[in-house]
């Protein structure tokens, strides 16, 4: 589609940092992007410019899909490792039969809270916003739709997922909550997006070989 960039973001920068390394080079009249990553995840980011920022709203209901690296026995307050751990707590003994058992529970409709450290607004202003004053609000659930969960590896610290989901979904929630059913804490150790609807990381370039 014309004036649609695939974008792969690396880690340890945010969106917004993509979009003005691009609008250095390209010198758009508009440019935006169709779903926000966090500095920690990297993968596929699509850039729209121009006309094309008219599709936002399409881009953004598309399904996507998301390899999580799990970090077992630590919480934080941002939900990933970059984050200030708030709790610890004892790892089980796992095997692949308990964990594939406790994803499928997952797979489906399901209801999730959304983090602090995320960008709806309540009240006017990003939850994060409140998050980083240190105030709390109430933060209604919602639901969100699990297509499939893959358990791709794990050991002693650490389960590797692929996560096929509906827009909206929160995996940083995701993990915390499968971390629970697991009788113990987790945070995103590493989170890479893969698809946004047909659209693949593979055909995605670095912002600096544009």
């Amino acid at each position: 589609m014309k004036n649609v960039l695939l974008i792969n973001k690396p880690s340890g920068i945010t969106s917004y940092d993509v979009i003005r390394i691009l609008k250095k080079k390209l010198h758009p009249k508009k440019i935006g992007h169709a779903g926000t990553l966090d500095p920690l995840a990297s993968g596929l980011l699509i850039v729209l410019i121009d006309e094309a920022t008219k599709q936002s709203e399409k881009f953004m209901g598309m399904a996507k899909r998301y390899r999580v690296e799990m970090q077992l026995g630590i919480k934080t307050d941002t939900g990933d490792v970059d984050g200030k751990i708030t709790q610890k707590s004892a790892i089980p003994e796992l095997n692949k039969k308990k964990i594939e058992k406790i994803l499928k529970k997952f797979e489906g409709k399901i209801k999730q809270t959304p983090p602090m450290y995320s960008a709806i607004k309540c009240k006017g202003k990003k939850l994060y916003e409140y998050a980083r004053a240190g105030i709390k609000v109430k933060i209604k659930p919602r639901f969100v739709e699990i297509k499939k969960i893959k358990l791709l590896s794990f050991n002693r610290e650490t389960i590797e997922l692929r996560v096929d989901c509906s827009k909206g979904t929160y995996i940083r929630t995701l993990v915390e909550d499968i971390a629970k059913k697991l009788k113990t804490v987790a945070t995103v150790k590493s989170l890479m997006r893969e698809k946004i609807g047909n659209y693949s990381l593979k055909k995605a370039l670095e912002p600096s070989k544009l």
